[in-house]
């Protein structure tokens, strides 16, 4: 229906599949939907794009907010918060953002952390 070619589907977690050479720093583009806080967002994404691209989160009426409170976590995983904007979702109440982060440098070996650690410590300003 999308029309998407050369797609690969992978049944995998993103702290994993950040650390596999063949996906590391890889992506034009790394997108996410109401999956976490910006800190842990950031950790899943940015490990998959590489420089020069984009993460793309979804996020609630806070997302400006939480792009600002995440900047220094942002900046540490070698992005920066590129764009931030209010979006009508038709079907959906309430306000919506999109927030863009622009991979401008590498993220660090250590990143993201082992399984479970990004949802359940996440990294702090």
């Amino acid at each position: 229906m999308l029309g998407l070619r050369d797609v690969e589907i992978l049944v995998e977690r993103a702290e994993t599949v950040g650390q596999m050479a063949a996906h590391r720093e890889q992506y034009d583009w790394a997108l996410a939907r109401a999956l976490a806080g910006m800190p842990t967002l950031v950790e899943y994404l940015l490990p998959l794009v590489r420089r020069g691209g984009h993460a793309l989160a979804q996020k609630g009426s806070t997302g400006p907010a939480e792009a600002e409170d995440a900047s220094r976590v942002i900046d540490l995983l070698g992005g920066r918060v590129l764009s931030t904007g209010s979006v009508p979702i038709t079907g959906l109440a309430g306000a919506h953002s999109l927030i863009v982060v622009e991979k401008i440098g590498s993220t660090p070996p250590d990143y993201p952390r082992r399984v479970g650690l990004p949802q359940h410590s996440p990294l702090t300003q």
